[in-house]
């Protein structure tokens, strides 16, 4: 079992945009939804940069998500002011998060919720992180598990100090359907050595593997953990 979640639970991932579910958790992503677990990504955000377009985006989305075996993914700002800025909507975002429209806390209660971490030097994930927090805060669809995931951007460019990745997952037997999904996200990968690139992905994931004693992990930060 992944993170002591049996088959036929749920989680839901936050991501600030398109992108961030996989360049942070793919791997995750693939072991759980093998394992039985019903996955739902929420994004918040498809902010466009020269040369992509919010509907390329998406549809990258969806074809990443199909590779990872999610069963569900929504776009809550696919475009407009709010996709440039959610943090200026933080009470909205929180909303969204905790209650829908698409996968939320409310509507699906999931055991698991994974969100950005904080330290981010994106003002996107900072946002997403603190909404998430707050979404996630004790109530009656609480999730017992409340982990954040870090992208290579994050690990490599930090913004201070941050707390540190504590609980791994070995990813080492699903890289290559973690590298099929990233290779969906045609407009945001780049080559070598930029942070977004395969080599350096799959670096990283080596070096959080070496910490864990595996060929690769992920490695997450721990918020809330609740033993059933």
């Amino acid at each position: 079992m992944i993170f002591g979640l049996p088959p036929g639970s749920t989680v839901l991932v936050v991501a600030p945009h398109p992108d961030d579910e996989t360049l942070g958790a793919g791997g995750t992503i693939a072991r759980l939804t093998m394992a039985g677990v019903t996955v739902h990504v929420l994004v918040i955000a498809c902010r466009s940069h020269p040369g992509s377009d919010p509907v390329v985006r998406a549809g990258e989305l969806d074809q990443a998500c199909t590779v990872l075996g999610v069963a569900s993914q929504h776009i809550a700002f696919p475009g407009g002011e709010a996709a440039t800025d959610p943090g200026s909507r933080m009470a909205e975002v929180v909303h969204l998060i905790e209650s829908g429209p698409g996968p939320s806390l409310r509507v699906l209660r999931p055991a698991g919720l994974l969100i950005p971490a904080a330290g981010s030097f994106h003002q996107d994930h900072r946002a997403v992180h603190d909404a998430g927090l707050a979404a996630a805060r004790p109530s009656g669809h609480a999730p017992s598990l409340v982990l954040g995931y870090r992208g290579p951007e994050d690990t490599l460019w930090t913004a201070g100090p941050t707390a540190r990745g504590t609980v791994a997952v070995d990813t080492g037997g699903v890289w290559e359907t973690k590298a099929k999904a990233l290779a969906a996200y045609t407009t945001q990968m780049r080559d070598d050595p930029h942070p977004r690139s395969v080599e350096t992905i799959a670096a990283l994931d080596r070096a959080a593997g070496a910490s864990a004693g595996t060929a690769m992990a992920e490695m997450f930060v721990p918020y809330r953990l609740v033993a059933r």
